[in-house]
């Protein structure tokens, strides 16, 4: 799978990301003091670490199965995890706030593993090919009137895959508390971002729909894998194009707004915050 520019070219280059809008779009604040100040963090989430260390469970899975042919045992995966999730917390130099299913590290570890155990056992991969894992891409954002702007569009697709019919599916793994609604999956600018990226690499024909898919790890009294199909069309993505420039616009005006949501719960900017 190529790109148009590898991601390390655009250290010099103006360039956003999906993670990038979505921290605009849910606290402009936050935004200014993550991407603008780069102001150092008080505090940090365990799921920021946690989620990180659950994708590299299934990323050396998937990358054993495309470039081995083989599955790696259960043990495999939950060492990889755990070895990650440790080595991001030492690094860590602030406070770390737990969550109430997981008050501390060991039950961390415990949900991790318990989460990858049910995706060993649940994950079907008959008759798929594993195209690309955690594939970075970049892409020219386009304007309303469709002309090339000088932004790029970057991100990392976390899994490609060609179903038993040779469809294309950009997959985006998650972690949930509960089951997510298929409006919530339809509505996901991620998997419009991947999409995107797709398209505008020509690894999609440029108007066709892309299809996408979340596989969601539930941290339920008992884990499953939950698999959450979707299309994004042109319309989307040209949408989703707009949604950037918006965005863009919003930075380059410099207006930076507090926005107070659920996610402030888990901020890392919470004394910042009060006091703006």
């Amino acid at each position: 799978m190529t790109t148009n520019q590898p991601l390390s070219d655009l250290k010099d280059e103006l360039h956003i990301s999906h993670s990038q809008i979505f921290t605009y779009l849910t606290c402009s604040l936050k935004y200014r003091y993550v991407y603008v100040e780069q102001r150092p963090m008080e505090r940090a989430s365990i799921a920021l670490a946690f989620g990180k260390s659950i994708h590299a469970g299934l990323e050396l899975f998937y990358r054993s199965f495309k470039e081995k042919g083989v599955v790696e045992p259960l043990e495999v995966l939950q060492t990889a995890f755990e070895q990650r999730l440790i080595s991001q917390l030492d690094k860590i130099k602030v406070p770390i706030l737990y969550k109430k299913e997981t008050p501390d590290l060991a039950s961390t570890i415990a949900m991790g593993k318990g989460l990858l155990q049910a995706f060993h056992e649940e994950i079907d991969l008959t008759g798929v090919e594993v195209v690309a894992i955690e594939a970075p891409m970049s892409a020219t954002l386009f304007n309303v009137d469709g002309e090339p702007t000088d932004m790029k569009l970057v991100g990392v697709l976390d899994l490609v895959i060609r179903d038993q019919t040779g469809q294309l599916i950009a997959v985006d793994n998650k972690t949930a508390a509960k089951s997510y609604t298929q409006d919530y999956v339809d509505d996901d600018n991620q998997l419009t971002c991947y999409a995107y990226l797709l398209a505008a690499n020509r690894l999609v024909a440029p108007t066709a729909d892309v299809h996408g898919r979340m596989d969601v790890l539930l941290k339920t009294k008992t884990p499953k894998l939950k698999h959450y199909p979707t299309i994004r069309t042109a319309h989307h993505r040209r949408r989703f194009a707009k949604l950037a420039g918006a965005v863009l616009a919003g930075i380059d005006a410099r207006i930076f707004i507090p926005c107070k949501t659920w996610l402030c719960s888990d901020c890392q900017y919470a004394t910042a915050c009060d006091a703006w």
